[in-house]
């Protein structure tokens, strides 16, 4: 599948640019106002600067999804196999942004991918799940410790084409 898209609100996925990260951070905020209503304004507030330093992190290839004016609609940040974040602008929520997304990363690894999803999310559950995902682990923690559970959840890797047509050989 190509990045391009005739559909006129997404133009394509990009790498993210160190002038994008305010941006990128303001759209993250916008993101988990719309759906992680388990988290205070405290919460917000303590993790804002985790993000900031987290998308200026070499260890995450961060991937944009803009508009075409180059406005950014979604991010995805991936570690290795892993789906370390993936956030849209609550105006694009169910337009195929977040699969557009999950698709470009599936494209770029191969192989299986993983993410971890918050219990208390439960349409991030849905949306993995509706692309196959299943949760193979649950930590009653998150990363840091705090009383957010997370579902461990993994998509196993795709037939290989080739594996596929030898079967009608």
């Amino acid at each position: 599948m190509s990045d391009h898209v005739t559909n006129a609100t997404f133009d394509h996925i990009r790498l993210a640019r160190a002038a994008d990260y305010d941006t990128l951070v303001e759209l993250w905020e916008r993101s988990v106002r719309a759906t992680h209503d388990f988290l205070t304004e405290d919460d917000i507030g303590a993790l804002r600067p985790l993000v900031r330093e987290a998308l200026s992190d070499d260890a995450l290839e961060l991937w944009v999804l803009v508009e075409r004016a180059d406005v950014p609609v979604g991010f995805m940040g991936l570690a290795e196999h892993d789906i370390a974040a993936l956030f849209l602008e609550p105006t694009h929520r169910g337009q195929g942004a977040g699969r557009r997304l999950v698709t470009h990363a599936q494209q770029l690894r191969g192989g299986s991918l993983t993410v971890d999803v918050n219990e208390q999310n439960p349409a991030a559950r849905g949306f993995y799940e509706a692309l196959g995902f299943v949760v193979v682990s649950r930590s009653p923690l998150d990363g840091d410790g705090r009383p957010f559970p997370l579902l461990h959840m993994r998509r196993p890797a795709p037939p290989e084409e080739s594996t596929r047509s030898s079967d009608w050989n």
